[in-house]
């Protein structure tokens, strides 16, 4: 009988975390909706996530709007530190910690690349008409 309690109360506190880890929120605390891109001041400005890889790795956003793509991070130890989009000739180091807003001018339509500085973890932001 007390392994079967041991185990539900185990069951419960896991349940319990999976919930608070998926309710709605990014690492900072702030409410995130389904999509990364919002438009601030005539700019249209891309969130991704750095830490253990780009979260979200695939964006969509408007062709031929002034563009940021800002980079959240939040204790970021790991190669996701170090950005790169080759085809733009950017290469950036992040903070541990912070947000960094690189100006990518008006999004081409197409699909722009970027990775860590070691290639390991891939984003790509699919810009349309």
């Amino acid at each position: 009988m007390k392994a079967i309690t041991i185990s539900i109360v185990v069951a419960v506190i896991l349940i319990g975390g999976a919930f608070l880890l998926t309710n709605g929120r990014n690492d900072l605390g702030q409410t995130v909706s389904a999509n990364n891109v919002s438009i601030v001041d005539g700019k249209q400005i891309i969130e991704i996530t750095a830490r253990g890889g780009y979260q979200p790795r695939k964006s969509s956003a408007k062709a031929g709007i002034p563009t940021v793509i800002r980079f959240v991070t939040k204790g970021t130890f790991d190669c996701s530190s170090s950005v790169r989009i080759p085809s733009m000739n950017i290469s950036r180091v992040l903070p541990q910690s912070g947000i960094t807003d690189i100006d990518i001018g008006d999004g081409k339509l197409g699909t722009l690349q970027g990775s860590c500085g070691m290639g390991m973890y891939p984003f790509e932001i699919e810009f349309q008409g």
